[in-house]
């Protein structure tokens, strides 16, 4: 069985996917890009990219009653990988507290943004 995790905190999926699913235990969410949920804007650094998905995918994790501190795995797609990883790394480790969950960071072709992140959590018991 699965459930679908939806929120106005993240932005609005751009097509036949959800923003989370609940399975087995788990929140499995979309990959998530910078977009203001309320405004479609977009900020220019990828620090600020990534703060902004790290926000929205707490609210698609909080609509399920779940938090940051309940992921067990990030991946992280940067468009320019090389340029953007240390900028990207400390925007990140803001939002995430010891023992990190397990990550992976590649580099992409995404489409007119610096930053997309999904994540993968543990349900509270």
């Amino acid at each position: 069985m699965k459930t679908a995790v939806t929120t106005v905190g993240s932005p609005h999926p751009a097509g036949p996917y959800s923003q989370g699913i609940v399975a087995g235990g788990f929140l499995f969410t979309a990959g998530v890009g910078p977009q203001d949920p309320q405004t479609g804007e977009k900020a220019d650094t990828v620090a600020d990219q990534t703060r902004q998905v790290l926000k929205s995918i707490s609210a698609i994790l909080a609509s399920a009653g779940a938090s940051l501190d309940d992921v067990v795995k990030v991946t992280a797609h940067l468009q320019n990988l090389t340029s953007d990883f240390a900028e990207f790394n400390h925007a990140y480790h803001e939002f995430f507290t010891e023992p990190y969950p397990v990550r992976t960071t590649v580099g992409s072709t995404l489409s007119d943004i610096l930053v997309e992140i999904d994540v993968v959590a543990k349900m509270p018991d």
